[in-house]
């Protein structure tokens, strides 16, 4: 098995296109249809169902793409592995965001990573836990930042920090531009009698407020669910409805002087904040810098908001 060829083919599955992955391997479409042809020879095998809206895996080709993805990766650990014998921390770096953080720390992230490691090559990708999850499993992903994962065999994490939930309202009146008014906390019970935009399961911290509510024996009144923190503060702001977040998740608004922000207790909602990479797969050089760039740019970034 030719790796050129288990590239193509892992490109071609991902893409669902000929056409897309030609361009994106700047590779002629015939040439890469010919390669692929000769590895389902090679395999005897259907790797891919053409139509006429793309390319479809079949049941081989999902087989092929679970282990090609796998395979690929570790040659390119090899290469890190060998440039950073040559004293060079290279290769590339893929790491997962939540939507919550995501534009609070993508760009001084970016900005550290380059300082710290200018010959690697930098992925971001802001996905839910349930992607980011199935992104480590596959390999498509190093590193993510995750709301309380759960223990896993497959996972090794670290904490980066512990932040209270706070409920989020609309603020008609306005406060200080840049930051949302700060109101008298709210027991949790009081929470359960108000109409809450919250993102569906299994989000982590849906999970999390309906698990505190179960233990004083009630259940959050849901108005809407919503996959979306901006489409969630945009509901908010309108006065639709109250979000229960981390506060510093108003740094993603443009006008986070529009809400209130009141703590929540009896009890606090603590939510942990946790770098998680695959406990299957080695760690590189590369890999282990950009973790400490990570921890620090979130804490910075967290504290500062």
């Amino acid at each position: 098995m030719d790796l050129k060829q288990l590239e193509y083919f892992v490109r071609v599955a991902e893409m669902g296109s000929f056409t897309r992955a030609s361009i994106s391997l700047d590779v002629a479409q015939p040439a890469l249809s010919r390669q692929i042809r000769l590895l389902e020879v090679e395999l005897r095998q259907n790797l891919l169902t053409r139509n006429g809206r793309g390319a479809v895996p079949t049941e081989a080709g999902k087989l092929l793409l679970e282990h090609g993805r796998g395979i690929l990766h570790q040659v390119q650990l090899t290469r890190e592995e060998l440039g950073a014998a040559r004293g060079a921390l290279a290769g590339r770096v893929s790491i997962g965001l939540p939507p919550s953080l995501s534009k609070l720390i993508t760009v001084p992230l970016v900005k550290a990573f380059r300082e710290a490691l200018p010959h690697a090559h930098l992925t971001l990708t802001e996905g839910f836990s349930v992607q980011m999850h199935e992104g480590l499993r596959l390999g498509n992903l190093d590193m993510a930042v995750l709301y309380n994962p759960g223990q896993s065999s497959d996972l090794e994490m670290s904490t980066l920090d512990e932040d209270e939930l706070s409920l989020i309202s609309h603020n008609p009146a306005g406060g200080k531009k840049g930051k949302g008014k700060v109101a008298p906390a709210i027991s949790l019970k009081e929470v359960a009698e108000l109409p809450l935009i919250l993102p569906s399961r299994p989000n982590a911290f849906r999970i999390l407020l309906e698990g505190e509510m179960m233990t004083l024996g009630r259940r959050p009144e849901v108005l809407l669910e919503v996959d979306g923190l901006n489409a969630i503060l945009n509901l908010v702001k309108e006065g639709m409805g109250h979000a229960v977040l981390p506060s510093y998740t108003l740094s993603n608004f443009d006008n986070p002087e529009t809400f209130t922000v009141q703590s929540i207790h009896s009890p606090r909602i603590m939510s942990q904040l946790m770098l998680v990479w695959s406990a299957r797969r080695p760690t590189t050089q590369t890999q282990r810098k950009a973790m400490d760039v990570v921890s620090k740019v979130v804490l910075q970034a967290i504290h500062r908001a």
